[in-house]
């Protein structure tokens, strides 16, 4: 069938609203393992001998001090910087250093920038719908019938993210907290099986960070969530596990409790010793 016979045929579902599952295989280890992993920027190490594995459907907090090299880790992970040495894997399968950004956004990672990135001139559910994994091309985008199922898959994610009496709005006229979720539920229609978020409660009210914790926790289990914060009230709110980045490398990691009361991390935080 030609591109003008598709473009014509209205119950014709386009290849582009076919969701993909992910095809990370996790049966023998972690989904994301960094290994002896180093950055040098003209001369500055920003990432030392990084090494870092995170579970199946964990939610993990990375915090650390303004340099302490988070920023470096997700774009490695992301594939926006090579790394000098070392290695990352995604599963079992994956070395995400031979992928670029496109395969590797298109094999379940998300990543969420601090800054809320949507479309305002469109409604809450149009960014939903145009977020879905997929061929991006315009003729099909604005011809091709819609699933009842991924209309139930937008319902679904409106749900998670709170914003289900909002679905007609513009999201242009939502608060920063609600274009942070829109933007969170724009990586969710993707399915992604890991989903990075930076800073996600910075300028929110208090109900906005509540709203925040409670949504990221929802997601552990159904997608692994890493998530990077300087906030510490926020992160003892949602954490199970944190990792401690100081200087390119892992300084501590455990509890909010164990790395809080950790000479080393305290020493960091404060700049002096405990």
């Amino acid at each position: 069938m030609s591109i003008f016979q598709e473009l014509s045929d209205r119950e014709h579902v386009f290849e582009f609203l076919t969701q993909v599952q992910s095809p990370v295989d996790v049966r023998h280890g972690p989904i994301l393992y960094l290994d002896d992993v180093n950055v040098s920027f003209d001369g500055f190490k920003a990432i030392n001998n990084l090494n870092l594995t995170i579970d199946d459907g964990e939610l993990r907090c990375i915090i650390g001090p303004n340099g302490a090299g988070k920023t470096t880790m997700m774009d490695i992970i992301t594939g926006k910087t090579r790394p000098d040495s070392g290695s990352v894997w995604f599963g079992s399968r994956h070395n995400l250093l031979t992928m670029n950004e496109p395969d590797i956004a298109s094999l379940g990672i998300g990543r969420k920038f601090q800054k809320p990135t949507v479309f305002e001139a469109l409604t809450v559910f149009e960014n939903l719908e145009l977020a879905m994994a997929a061929d991006k091309r315009v003729f099909p985008t604005l011809t091709a019938i819609m699933k009842p199922e991924f209309r139930d898959r937008i319902d679904e994610v409106l749900e998670m993210i709170g914003l289900k009496e909002l679905r007609d709005a513009l999201a242009g006229i939502l608060s920063h907290g609600q274009k942070q979720w829109l933007e969170i539920g724009m990586l969710l229609m993707q399915k992604p099986r890991l989903l990075l978020v930076d800073e996600p409660v910075a300028g929110m009210t208090e109900q906005e960070m509540e709203r925040t914790a409670e949504l990221l926790t929802s997601l552990a289990g159904k997608q692994s969530v890493v998530v990077v914060e300087h906030d510490m009230g926020f992160v003892r709110s949602i954490a199970r596990k944190v990792t401690v980045l100081h200087q390119g490398s892992v300084l501590a990691e455990g509890s909010m409790d164990q790395v809080s009361n950790d000479p080393e991390v305290i020493k960091v935080y404060l700049g002096e010793e405990a």
